[in-house]
């Protein structure tokens, strides 16, 4: 069994990697890696489902981000 502290340890370090995963800084780092780039020649209907995703995340890049 945790004890208090160790689990409000967990809680606050789950926290604080939410809040930096969901960065605009770290946003934009991942798009600049290979990995995490959209590809241009990618289908019509899979970009239509990545703006789609987009739209609903409430990302600001949605269709203008991708080419």
């Amino acid at each position: 069994m945790m004890t208090r502290s160790k689990a409000e340890n967990e809680e606050r370090l789950a926290t604080e990697v939410r809040r930096q995963v969901g960065a605009k800084t770290m946003t934009r780092f991942l798009r600049t890696l290979p990995a995490f780039r959209i590809e241009a020649d990618i289908p019509d209907r899979f970009k239509d489902l990545l703006d789609r995703l987009d739209r609903v995340a409430g990302s600001p890049s949605s269709s203008s981000g991708r080419q």
